[in-house]
Parts: C-alpha cells; sequence; structure tokens
C-alpha cells in the first residue's frame, strides 16, 4: 500500500477558518488558575475526572480567549459538574439534553467557543439522538464524552459502553447488550473531527484538545475515564506499562501504524476482505503498513480502525486523532441563510402561503 501524502490542512480543498477567529481574545495574559472556580471540586478522590479537569483548566490559557466568551454545558451524572469547577460560564443542564442546548448557543452566537461534557450513559443513552444530530450538522461545538462504561453517578448500573456479560447492581446476572463504541458511532454520523484519548495521559490529552478547539465543526473526543469506586480498572490494559505498549495504537497523521515494543506490530489491509488487521511489522511487509490520514476524505478507514479494539479485552485500542475534515458548518451556513432572508424581506407573500393549497378544511 503506497503511502498517503502528507498535508497540513485539516481535509480537502482549502483549509477551514479556525473555529476560534471569532471569539474575542483576552486582554490579559491568562494562567490555570485564571480558570479555577471557587467551587469545592466534589468527586469522588481517585477518580479520573480529577485529571481531565487539571488537564482543561491547564490547557484553556493556550486560546488567550476572553472567559466570558467560553461556555461550558453538561448533562446529567458525574462529569455533568464541570461547569461548576472552570470559571467561565457555563450550564448544567437536563439529562442527554447538553448537545440541543448547546447547538442553539453555538448557532446563535458565534463569538462563543461552546464545549459540552458529557459521559457515556448522558450522551449515548438518553442523549444518543442530540448527540448524532449534533455530529451530522456540524455544529460549531467541542465535545467531551467521559467514557467510564458505567453509571456512576446513580451508583454502578450498566452503560451503553459496557462490555456484553457485565455484572453490575441492574444486571446481576450479566448484561445483554452489545456495547456501543464512541468513536465508530460518530464515524458513522459523519463527525468532521473524532478522537480519542486517556484521562491520565495528560500530555496526549492536552494535545487532542489542543486539535479539537481550532477545529471548524463539530469535534468530539472520547476520553477513557476510570471510575475507581464501580468499575475500577476497566481502562488498566491500556494504562499499565507492563500491558500498554502492545494494547495502545497511536495514530499519528501521516506516519505508518506500528506499535508494540519497538514497533514489532503494524496494521495492514487484509487484501481478500478489505478489513485491517494486526501483523508482525517485518522489512517484508513494511511497504504494505497502512498510513494514517486523519484527513481522507471517506471515513471509511477511520471507521475500521475504530473497529480494532476489541471491546472486553481493550487490545489494539487506537487512540489520537481518527478523522479531522473540512465540510460546511452549521453556524456557518444558518447565518448566510439569514442573511439572505434580511435582503429578500418583503418580496414574500403571507396570504398566498396562509391560503394555499396546502390546507385542511375541518367539516362537521
Amino acid at each position: 500500500m503506497s503511502e498517503a501524502p502528507a498535508v497540513d490542512h485539516p481535509g480537502p480543498g482549502a483549509p477551514a477558518q479556525s473555529a476560534l477567529s471569532l471569539v474575542p481574545k483576552s486582554d490579559t495574559k491568562q494562567s490555570m488558575k485564571d480558570f479555577k472556580s471557587d467551587q469545592e471540586v466534589r468527586w469522588c478522590p481517585g477518580c479520573g475526572d480529577y485529571a481531565i479537569l487539571a488537564a482543561v483548566q491547564g490547557f484553556m490559557p493556550e486560546l488567550g480567549l476572553a472567559r466570558e466568551n467560553i461556555v461550558f454545558v453538561s448533562g446529567i451524572g458525574c462529569s455533568s459538574r464541570f461547569p461548576y469547577y472552570m470559571n467561565t460560564y457555563g450550564m448544567h443542564s437536563i439529562h442527554g439534553r447538553a448537545p440541543a442546548i448547546a447547538t442553539g448557543l453555538a448557532a446563535s452566537r458565534r463569538d462563543l467557543s461552546v464545549w459540552v461534557v458529557t459521559g457515556d450513559g448522558d450522551g449515548l443513552s438518553i442523549g444518543g439522538n442530540h448527540l448524532i444530530h449534533a455530529l451530522r450538522r456540524n455544529v460549531n461545538l467541542k465535545i467531551l464524552l467521559f467514557n467510564n462504561r458505567i453509571y456512576g453517578l446513580t451508583k454502578g448500573q450498566y452503560s451503553p459502553t459496557s462490555e456484553l456479560g457485565k455484572i453490575t447492581k441492574s444486571t446481576p446476572m450479566g448484561s445483554l447488550d452489545a456495547p456501543f463504541n464512541p468513536v465508530s458511532l460518530a464515524l458513522g454520523a459523519e463527525a468532521s473531527f473524532v478522537a480519542r484519548t486517556i484521562d491520565s495521559d495528560r500530555k496526549h490529552l492536552t494535545g487532542v484538545l489542543r486539535e479539537a478547539a481550532a477545529h471548524p465543526g463539530t469535534a468530539i473526543v472520547e476520553i477513557y475515564q476510570n471510575c475507581n469506586i464501580f468499575n475500577d480498572g476497566a481502562f488498566e490494559a491500556l494504562k499499565d506499562r507492563a500491558t500498554a505498549e502492545e494494547a495502545v495504537i497511536r495514530l499519528e497523521h501521516g506516519q505508518p501504524v506500528r506499535f508494540g515494543a519497538g514497533g514489532a506490530k503494524g496494521v495492514v489491509r487484509d487484501r481478500a476482505t478489505g478489513d485491517l488487521k494486526v501483523v508482525e511489522a517485518t522489512e517484508a511487509n513494511e511497504g504494505d503498513l497502512l498510513v494514517h490520514d486523519a484527513h481522507a476524505a471517506s471515513p471509511t478507514t477511520a471507521f475500521a480502525l475504530s473497529r480494532l479494539a476489541d471491546p472486553d479485552t481493550l487490545h489494539h485500542t487506537p487512540i489520537g486523532v481518527l478523522r479531522s475534515v473540512v465540510r460546511p458548518v452549521y453556524d456557518d451556513l444558518m447565518s448566510e441563510q439569514l442573511e439572505r432572508s434580511v435582503e429578500q424581506r418583503g418580496k414574500g407573500d403571507l396570504s398566498s402561503l396562509l391560503a394555499g393549497g396546502d390546507t385542511w378544511t375541518v367539516v362537521g
């Protein structure tokens, strides 16, 4: 397989304007302290949410944005306390509806940087419909989906990402539900930016957040997050040094997909089925190794990469940016449409509309 050409823009065609271009900048230099609110952080000791909060608070000053033009919207769940701890505007909304509320905000206020914080239960169960429609519309939102594969706030029931056979308080004989793969779901909904990272890998998490923040349109980042009370060690295979090297596939755009000790393993396309598979990397098959192209117009290969991970063991789990492409942003399209409607004001005929043929006559 020939290598994909290295490109330095988010997708086919001319580079799109950064998502941050319309957001006012801060007049002063900011630090992590500026983004810490005066609220006591109330998660269970050892929760992975602490690491994500620290990473976001530490990363925000890089953007240089005025804090009054940054908004965090959450739904319901442990992760949804996030807005209280950010010294920005925010809204703790209702179960599963954060993407819908954030859509209205982002579409009507293009001068805001709007972030959604949700979890695997909030975002993929009752909020699943809202999530996929935000993704397909490509609203200028940044969605952080904390995935701990359990319901934490309600004390340990199985969630839409819990593995088959998972024994919990609500599934004492084991879950019968096949789990969602959030990255696969997002790619199937034609999300323009899809990434995955891990709560304990601060450098990787910050790097992904940096790319997501600048992306024009919806950026969804799945963050594997440990719930040490109700699902401790769910991602241990990806975190333990003894196993992580063989389990984690770190994706880099323009680079061959290799992993394992010394890059001993790689990913190739099966010539018979077209699927991707993991092989031992040798001099003989080096030219066949898949070269990651995050900017490919088609999501087909990114989807195939997302399916490599075993849902039970999580071996061969890709992390990083799977897809980053340019397509029209909903906010921009709506703004242009409103401008055209203003120009055409007075040209419509309300009477004809109301008395048109598409009406019903009620009798009796």
